[in-house]
């Protein structure tokens, strides 16, 4: 018989489920955007270690508008500013497409009445071009979106502000996340929390909490 995985003790009857959203529902790369840009594998490599890195865009997550993200990025690397200036204009090409399985475990999961949130470290002006692209969140009832909130995962108080929003005990929703330190922070703050890594991994959750069938 299948069990939950050890987030937290298994406390009963799970009211709702919350997604992270990047890496679980959708891929995203910014190498995915560069790697059309920059044809020398080498200088490809260097320049997101060094210019367009994930950190950067965070900052964007973390609620920094996009003309003061590139602005001071082009300021530390003036040779490289026609290339940080396509960031803002070409992003939804980091978004390559759907993460496979995980659109049809939301679906399955609003067929059968769950409720359904999310929590997702995004930038404001980059959740506005994306949210339009991405009709499986039309299932969601609320979604914390970071950059609009001003504070990003791990932080605790996203949680608590995510929490006070759905309206639901943490101990009786359980949290999708593919980034371990987001994951503990949840657990921590007493939501149930399940490492993602694949759609079949999480569905096996999924049933072993009753969600599906």
């Amino acid at each position: 018989m299948l069990t939950p995985s050890p987030s937290l003790p298994a406390l009963g009857k799970i009211d709702a489920v919350v997604f992270d959203i990047g890496r679980v529902l959708v891929k995203w790369s910014i190498r995915d955007l560069y790697a059309k840009l920059i044809d020398d594998p080498a200088r490809l490599d260097w320049f997101l270690a060094h210019v367009a890195t994930e950190q950067w865009n965070f900052e964007h997550d973390a609620g920094k508008p996009l003309a003061q993200l590139v602005a001071e990025r082009t300021a530390l690397f003036p040779d490289e500013a026609e290339l940080i200036a396509i960031y803002p204009q070409r992003w939804l090409e980091t978004v390559p497409g759907p993460i496979p399985g995980t659109a049809a475990l939301v679906e399955a999961l609003a067929a059968r009445g769950h409720p359904l949130y999310a929590i997702t470290n995004f930038g404001a002006e980059t959740w506005a071009m994306f949210r339009p692209t991405f009709p499986v969140l039309d299932h969601f009832r609320d979604i914390v979106v970071s950059g609009r909130e001003r504070m990003v995962k791990p932080d605790p108080a996203i949680y608590a502000l995510a929490q006070g929003r759905f309206g639901h005990d943490p101990a009786r929703m359980l949290f999708i996340d593919d980034s371990l330190p987001n994951v503990l922070s949840a657990r921590a703050c007493g939501w149930n929390a399940h490492h993602f890594h694949d759609a079949e991994t999480l569905e096996t959750e999924l049933l072993a909490w009753g969600l599906l069938d």
